[in-house]
């Protein structure tokens, strides 16, 4: 068990120390002390040195990526194929659940229970649909490479911040 105890260490002598800063003093089992400050400083009473010095952590700023908007969206995979149709006769079945929780998992279920034949004509849909984007791809890299798709500061339509 930690004993837990706050003290207040506040002295006139040093501007420093002038602001009234609380620190935490935990006492675990193998008589270490923690002290946490601003740096989160942990240190050892037996040999009164610090262990490891923590620095409180940072807000990283997310860079904003610019979107191309003429780039191609990927296909949906066999399964998103399958959970649309699924998703409409369970829903015929099942008109109480309105759960996409329990829809997805009975959906996952299906899946993982059906043979390869059945799952057939969803391969073959999303097939399909993966040569439509590959080829649409292609076309855009080639627009791209001969300077077609040029955008400049003034075409996006997202801001960066």
């Amino acid at each position: 068990m930690a004993k837990k105890s706050k003290s207040v260490s506040s002295s006139s002598t040093s501007p420093a120390s002038a602001s009234k800063d609380v620190v935490l003093r935990m006492k675990s089992t193998r008589n270490a002390t923690k002290k946490l400050t601003g740096q989160c400083v942990v240190t050892c009473e037996k040999e009164k040195r610090p262990m490891s010095i923590r620095k409180p952590k940072s807000k990283q700023r997310n860079k904003v990526k610019k979107v191309d908007t003429k780039l191609p969206k990927k296909p949906p995979t066999a399964f998103f194929y399958f959970l649309e149709d699924f998703r409409k006769e369970f829903q015929e079945q099942n008109p109480d659940v309105k759960s996409m929780r329990d829809i997805g998992k009975a959906c996952g279920e299906r899946w993982k229970t059906m043979t390869y034949e059945e799952k057939v004509q969803y391969y073959d849909i999303a097939t399909e649909k993966r040569a439509n984007f590959d080829r649409a791809m292609a076309e855009y890299i080639k627009r791209k490479e001969s300077g077609e798709y040029q955008e400049t500061d003034d075409d996006s339509e997202f801001d960066e911040y």
